[in-house]
């Protein structure tokens, strides 16, 4: 599935329709150039899904952890990690956890020590807007997908 977003405006009405359409856990990895859209979108889904904190960047932190009721949710931003044997300090077990929600950026550089992924979203420049495609992986993403068409 490809979608068109005009603006900032469209990418953060996505992340909002993305969390309202989940079924429960996801691995998601968010690929793209940097201003391609993965940080608002992952901002708007964490937000939509009711984190009720500020969502950051984790640029510096490389993870931002969230609990919301009986959920956990994980933003990583890898951009900094050159191999991924670094992510192995990081204490990422929490990542495997059912029913955990685990938003990836630049997930190629911590190509396997991530859990397997549900769904890929690329995010791209086009013109003054984005486009985005998905790419399910597995029955949840699938899910996901089907929710969103």
């Amino acid at each position: 599935m490809e979608l068109t977003l005009a603006d900032e405006a469209a990418t953060i009405a996505l992340g909002r329709r993305v969390a309202a359409a989940l079924p429960g856990g996801l691995v998601a990895f968010l690929h793209g150039d940097l201003g391609a859209g993965k940080t608002t979108f992952a901002r708007a889904f964490l937000q939509a899904l009711g984190v009720g904190e500020r969502v950051k960047s984790p640029t510096y932190s490389l993870v931002e952890g969230y609990e919301f009721g009986d959920r956990r949710a994980f933003h990583l931003d890898l951009y900094r990690i050159a191999d991924p044997g670094e992510l192995e300090w990081l204490g990422l077990d929490s990542l495997a956890e059912p029913g955990a929600i685990v938003l990836v950026e630049w997930p190629e550089r911590g190509a396997g020590a991530l859990p397997p992924v549900d769904l890929e979203l690329s995010f791209r420049h086009e013109g003054s807007g984005r486009s985005v495609g998905f790419v399910p992986h597995s029955e949840a993403g699938r899910r996901l997908v089907d929710a969103l068409s």
